[in-house]
């Protein structure tokens, strides 16, 4: 009875580690698919800013896990890259180097006028570089996308030290407007 209870409670972890990793992933095809029409959108899950000044902040908080990583909101958090424009929202964590009084920290703003140079890892991952061109204070995005539609981002600015993201990459929602009769 004692090996039958193991064995049960040995299949109950794998089964939720099982779960766990299945979260948030798409099929190879998809994301080959999405790659190939340069045309998805990348949710944020996660931020990590590279300013000690913030880790250590972070670090400070009663009852916070002590790594630098943190938490983002589901589906709030976006790069949305369609053929004629890119739509960039968000968070920022870290030192800015120009004062921004009573406005928001973030990256938010429409680019229209980027380029994209995409190229392939050994691995299988795919790589975007961006450089918004009709955007001052952000220099290049480069948005590492790996076979599971899990996906690593990094923005480098000219007036803010650099920060990373994790999160995923999915299919553009598509808005249907309703005429009014």
């Amino acid at each position: 009875m004692k090996k039958f209870i193991n064995i049960i409670s040995v299949f109950g972890v794998l089964m939720f580690f099982q779960s766990c990793t299945a979260q948030n992933t798409s099929d190879a095809t998809v994301v080959n698919s999405l790659v190939s029409s340069e045309e998805f959108t990348f949710h944020a899950e996660r931020a990590n800013p590279m300013n000690y000044d913030v880790i250590n902040v972070l670090n400070g908080i009663p009852n916070n896990p002590s790594t630098r990583i943190l938490q983002l909101d589901a589906g709030t958090y976006t790069i949305e890259l369609k053929k004629d424009k890119m739509e960039v929202v968000l968070p920022y964590f870290g030192r800015a180097f120009n004062a921004s009084y009573g406005k928001d920290n973030g990256y938010r703003f429409t680019s229209k006028d980027y380029t994209i140079s995409k190229s392939q890892t050994k691995k299988g991952n795919w790589v975007f570089k961006i450089k918004p061109n009709d955007v001052n204070n952000v220099s290049d995005i480069n948005i590492e996308v790996y076979k599971n539609g899990k996906a690593f981002t990094s923005v480098r600015s000219n007036d803010r030290q650099p920060i990373t993201y994790d999160g995923y990459i999915s299919k553009n929602e598509e808005i249907i407007v309703k005429k009014m009769e």
